[in-house]
């Protein structure tokens, strides 16, 4: 992990952008580099972690690691284009410099997830969550069972991580099932027309000796869990990640406290029995 002591706790590491890769026409993924060379060896972090991302001059914005902790040498994250910082951001060009401060918040339990059935669930920019934990797992891929990606969007271009898609659907031990929403294919869609939470009901993936890690807007979290319990999934084999209600990271500016629970500090990943005992909408 990231070392903080006898450092000021907000200040940003420098990063160097590497690599720049258009997910979308409005979702970009940078590649990072830390400039400082020991912490560049040193640097780690557990899938399902969080940074602050800044953008010199315009703030910083929270996403999470979106690369896996078996990948060394660098980071990535993925953004969408919505605001001040996230535009500044996109304006970076490879070479340019940038700050990063983290890792935050806890993770995944990878380790219980051993032995076990995944199955994956996501919808449009929230893939990046997941996808973390996906490469994570499939570096170590004798170490689980099953492997089932069910992912949609809105359209075929909204589709996040396109060459990674179709590197998954040709592995023989991946099933992925990938979806857009009705009117959003186009002649050549080779995937699902429907709504995620429909389509996970239709794909039926077994629930016995298996967890479900589900990320997405509120709406498809919402229509999902129902499905998952019909199929069998119980409120403690299932997972989600928060990372939208991230503010500072340290829990101190009370932006992301959800009842008696500071999601920067206790989060961002909960199982869906914590989730349904907090006070919030889904």
């Amino acid at each position: 992990m990231c070392d903080h002591t006898n450092r000021n706790i907000y200040l940003p590491h420098l990063v160097t952008v590497t690599d720049i890769i258009d997910e979308t026409p409005d979702v970009r993924t940078l590649r990072l580099v830390f400039q400082d060379e020991q912490l560049r060896g040193n640097f780690s972090f557990r899938a399902g972690q969080f940074a602050e991302y800044s953008a010199f001059g315009a703030g910083e914005s929270t996403f999470c690691i979106a690369s896996s902790p078996t990948r060394s040498g660098y980071i990535e994250c993925c953004f969408r284009s919505v605001g001040r910082v996230t535009e500044e951001l996109r304006r970076l060009e490879v070479g340019d410099t940038m700050g990063v401060r983290g890792p935050y918040g806890n993770s995944f339990p990878l380790e219980q997830f051993y032995g076990k059935n995944l199955v994956f669930v996501a919808g449009g920019i929230a893939l990046p969550p997941l996808r973390t934990l996906i490469w994570n797992c499939l570096d170590l891929r004798d170490r689980f069972g099953d492997i089932t990606i069910v992912y949609g969007a809105r359209t075929e271009a909204d589709l996040v991580y396109k060459r990674e898609l179709a590197e998954w659907q040709e592995r023989a031990d991946v099933r992925l099932v990938k979806t857009v929403d009705p009117g959003g294919s186009s002649p050549s869609w080779d995937g699902q027309v429907g709504f995620v939470p429909t389509v996970l009901g239709e794909a039926a993936p077994a629930a016995e000796n298996s967890i479900a890690l589900v990320c997405g807007p509120p709406v498809m979290i919402k229509f999902t869990l129902p499905v998952l319990e019909n199929l069998g999934f119980s409120d403690d084999q299932v997972y989600t990640t928060l990372e939208n209600r991230m503010k500072c990271g340290l829990g101190k500016c009370g932006r992301c406290n959800v009842g008696n629970v500071y999601v920067c500090k206790d989060g961002p990943v909960f199982t869906a029995r914590q989730v349904k005992g907090m006070p919030m909408e889904f």
